[in-house]
C-alpha cells in the first residue's frame, strides 16, 4: 500500500484526507514514479475548492513532483527503472508516495538538480518559461509588471527577467516581500498594502505604463492591472489567487488603449512531449548556470498537506513549498 492525499468533496483544506492506496502496475504508455519530493501550488487549491473540476471524486491532488522510476508500462521508451525524473504537468495525484502518469509527462532529471529542487521548480519554472519566453518574448530593456513577485512563480520570474536584462517591477504584499523580490533581481517593487500600484507604475515608467503585465492574483487586481498596461499592450492573466476574473467587458480593452488579454495555462504550452522537453531543457540550463536559484522556504510532511495549503492561501509563504512523502 501507498499513502496518498485525496478529497471526496470540495471545500477548504479540511476536506483533504490521507488514505492507503494500492500500488498498481502502470498501464500502456505509463510510468510509476516513487516520489522523493512533491510540489505545492496554488492550482492545487483550485481543484480542492471546486474552482477547477477534477475528472472524478474522490480525487488525488497535485501535479508536480520528482522521484525515481519504479515501474514501466508497455510501449514506453526512453525511460528505465531507476531513472531520476521530474514532472509538472499532471495528471492529478502527485500528493502521494507514488504517482503513475503518462511517460510523455516526464522529463529526465540532470544529476546537478536535486529531487527537492525539481519538485519545487517544475510547475513554477515551466510556467515562468512560457510566460517570459513564449506568451511574450521578454526583451532586454523592457519594463514589465509582475504581481506576487515574491511568490513561487514570481521568485523565479524576478531572476529570469534580470538575467535577460529586463526591468521587472514586482508587486508584493509586505516590506519583507519587497526586500526579497529586490534581492532576487526585481528592478523595482511596489508594496500594494501601502502604495498605489497604478500611480507607482506611472512614476516608474515616466507615464508610459508597461507593455506587459503578468497577473496571477485575479479578481482583486484585474482592474489595477488593466490600468498599468500601455496602449496596445498585453495583460497576461495566469492565476486566480484572489478569485476568478468574471464578467469581463471587452469594451474596457478599447477604452484603455486597444489592449490585448490572454489567459494561458501550462498545459496549453507544454501540450506535447517535445514542447515539454524543450521547455524543461531551458529551465534546467537556467538553474545549472546559476541564473535561477531554487528557493525552498517551506517543507511539510505529506500528512500535513492541509496545513501547507492553509499557509499558502493565507499569503504567508515565500518562494516554494514542498511536501515530503
Amino acid at each position: 500500500m501507498s499513502q496518498r492525499i485525496q478529497f471526496s468533496q470540495h471545500g477548504g483544506p479540511e476536506v483533504l484526507e490521507q488514505v492507503d492506496a494500492p500500488v498498481t502496475a502502470p498501464g500502456a504508455g505509463e510510468v510509476r514514479v516513487r516520489n522523493h519530493a512533491i510540489g505545492l501550488n496554488f492550482i492545487d487549491t483550485y481543484f480542492r475548492s471546486g474552482l477547477y473540476v477534477p475528472p472524478s471524486l474522490p480525487s488525488g491532488l497535485g501535479a508536480e513532483g520528482a522521484g525515481e522510476v519504479e515501474a514501466i508500462g508497455d510501449g514506453v521508451s526512453g525511460f528505465q527503472v531507476g531513472d531520476r525524473v521530474a514532472y509538472g504537468t499532471g495528471p492529478l495525484g502527485a500528493y502521494g508516495q507514488h504517482h503513475t502518469l503518462p511517460a510523455s509527462h516526464l522529463v529526465k532529471l540532470p544529476d546537478s538538480i536535486s529531487y527537492e529542487q525539481a519538485a519545487a521548480v517544475m510547475l513554477k519554472g515551466l510556467t515562468t518559461q512560457y510566460l517570459l519566453r513564449q506568451t511574450h518574448v521578454l526583451q532586454a530593456g523592457e519594463t514589465v509588471l509582475f504581481h506576487a513577485a515574491a511568490g513561487g512563480v514570481g521568485s523565479i520570474a524576478c531572476q529570469w527577467a534580470n538575467a535577460i536584462g529586463a526591468k521587472l517591477i514586482g508587486v508584493v504584499g509586505s516590506a519583507e516581500k519587497a526586500e526579497r523580490a529586490k534581492a532576487l533581481g526585481a528592478w523595482a517593487t511596489i508594496d500594494r498594502t501601502r502604495e498605489d500600484v497604478v500611480q507607482r507604475v506611472l512614476e516608474l515608467t515616466d507615464g508610459k505604463k508597461c507593455p506587459v503585465v503578468y497577473d496571477s492574483v485575479g479578481k482583486s487586481s484585474w482592474e489595477i492591472s488593466l490600468d498599468c498596461v500601455a496602449p496596445r499592450g498585453l495583460l497576461v492573466s495566469f492565476g486566480n489567487a484572489s478569485g476568478a476574473v468574471t464578467g469581463v467587458n471587452l469594451g474596457v480593452l478599447a477604452q484603455k488603449g486597444s489592449l490585448y488579454v490572454t489567459r494561458p495555462t501550462l498545459a496549453g504550452y507544454a501540450d506535447t512531449a517535445e514542447h515539454l522537453q524543450t521547455m524543461a531543457a531551458e529551465l534546467f540550463e537556467m538553474i545549472a548556470s546559476g541564473k535561477v536559484k531554487v528557493e525552498i522556504d517551506q517543507r511539510y510532511p505529506l500528512a500535513e498537506a492541509a496545513e501547507a495549503q492553509r499557509t499558502l492561501a493565507a499569503g504567508q509563504t515565500t518562494g516554494s513549498t514542498i511536501l515530503l512523502p
